[in-house]
C-alpha cells in the first residue's frame, strides 16, 4: 500500500495547490454532506472531499478507476445502506455532484485517466500533468496582477 502523501490523490491536489497559489483542505468535511444513516451514526457520517480551497469556494475531486469501473475486491461487500460499495460510491459521488453546488461551492472532479498512467500509477511529468490541471481548473484559476 502507497503512503497517503505518496498516493497519486496528494500528487494531483498538490499541483492544484501550485497553481492556484494557495493550499488546500484535505479531506474536508461539511455538516451538509453526508452519508446514509446507520444505527451508529444515525445522521450519516460526514463525506470528506478530496481538496477544498475555502477562499475559491472550490472543491476538487480526484477520482480512480473505481469510480468508473468495477472494482470486485472491494465492491463486494455490503454498507449500511443494504447494497454494495461500488453502488454506494456510485450513489455518493452523485450526492457529491448535487449538492456541492447548492452550497454555493464549485466542483471540478478530475479523473485519473486525464493522466498518463503506467502499472496503475500516474507516470509523473509536473510539466505535463499541470497543463493537464490547469485545464481542468480553468476559470477556479485567481486572477494573476
Amino acid at each position: 500500500m502507497v503512503d497517503r502523501t505518496a498516493s497519486d490523490e496528494h500528487y494531483v491536489l498538490d499541483l492544484c495547490d501550485g497553481v492556484l497559489g494557495m493550499s488546500s483542505c484535505r479531506q474536508a468535511t461539511f455538516d451538509w454532506l453526508r452519508g446514509d444513516p446507520s444505527p451508529l451514526r444515525p445522521l450519516g457520517t460526514k463525506l470528506p472531499v478530496d481538496g477544498f480551497w475555502s477562499d475559491l469556494k472550490l472543491v476538487v475531486e480526484f477520482q480512480e478507476e473505481q469510480h468508473s469501473k468495477p472494482s470486485p475486491f472491494f465492491d463486494r461487500r455490503q454498507t449500511v445502506s443494504g447494497v454494495g460499495r461500488g453502488e454506494q460510491r456510485r450513489l455518493y459521488d452523485e450526492r457529491k455532484r448535487l449538492l456541492i453546488p447548492k452550497h454555493g461551492l464549485k466542483l471540478i472532479v478530475i479523473e485519473k485517466s486525464a493522466f498518463v498512467v503506467k502499472s496503475k500509477r500516474i507516470l509523473r511529468d509536473p510539466t505535463r500533468d499541470i497543463a493537464v490541471v490547469r485545464a481542468h481548473l480553468g476559470k477556479a484559476q485567481p486572477k494573476r496582477l
